[in-house]
């Protein structure tokens, strides 16, 4: 692939595992970091970035903080170890470089905010040997497509971006297992197909699980409607407008019967 397909593979499997807004920073050579917050995947300022990469300057991305995602983030893995955990569950494998190993982007079946998102890398990283170090909730990987001149200037590739329909479950901390281990008496869950969970895996039923993290967390109806809509107005066309009312009015009736279950408790 070229670099121009890298990071629209990259972006675009995370568009489709459900995260939709991202924080990009470049570090220059001299050490300063540029940052842009809070961006649509598609208003990111690539072109500025390629710029910036060509003077040297190593470019990065996360999901943008604020946001309960359905993703979680493991750095220094070897390959092979990253590219097995991607033949069992829905996940990105970044090589970094030779010498640096692999990013992995793990997609979950819930939605998790900062704090869950940190307690689920710390724990996941304990048991696949993970860099300990970079499990913030909010660390920064590198986004494909660009030099990593930390290394010396190797390419950042996309080695796999799969999309079983599988993914890891953080309310039942499942160990993450991948074909070949045999040693784990734990059995594995499919999220798709656990009735604990529920979890849909279609564009619709994506945004659902998003559009429920986003009211829970505390986020404004009117903000969520507007989230939506540019989330899903490229697939809905003329439509987003009643499918995002719709979607928000069905969510806040969901979230509210689990409050009052919770109250009830």
């Amino acid at each position: 692939m070229t670099a121009k397909q890298h990071i629209a593979s990259m972006l675009r499997w995370w568009d489709h595992v459900g995260v939709g807004r991202a924080d990009l920073a470049v570090r220059r050579s001299c050490g300063a970091m540029i940052w842009h917050h809070d961006l649509s995947l598609d208003a990111l300022p690539i072109g500025w970035a390629k710029a910036e990469n060509v003077r040297q300057g190593d470019v990065y991305i996360r999901p943008a903080r604020g946001y309960p995602w359905p993703l979680v983030f493991l750095d220094d893995l070897p390959a092979p170890t990253a590219i097995r955990v991607a033949d069992k569950y829905d996940a990105l494998v970044v090589e970094t470089s030779k010498a640096g190993g692999c990013h992995l982007w793990l997609a979950c079946s819930r939605v998790l905010d900062e704090e869950e998102r940190y307690q689920s890398q710390k724990w996941l990283a304990s048991q696949i040997e993970a860099d300990p170090g970079s499990v913030s909730g909010e660390h920064l990987g590198r986004l494909a497509g660009f030099k990593n001149w930390k290394r010396g200037g190797p390419w950042v590739n996309v080695l796999d971006a799969s999309l079983h329909g599988r993914r890891w479950c953080p309310s039942l901390q499942e160990p993450v297992q991948h074909p070949g281990d045999g040693q784990s008496a734990t059995p594995v869950r499919d999220p798709v197909n656990s009735q604990t969970t529920g979890f849909d895996s279609s564009e619709s039923g994506t945004e659902w699980g998003w559009v429920c993290g986003l009211l829970e967390a505390g986020f404004e109806e009117n903000r969520v409607f507007e989230m939506l809509v540019d989330r899903a107005g490229p697939r809905r066309g003329r439509d987003v407008n009643r499918y995002a009312r719709r979607t928000i009015k069905e969510a806040i009736k969901h979230t509210s019967g689990i409050g009052r279950r919770m109250e009830a408790c």
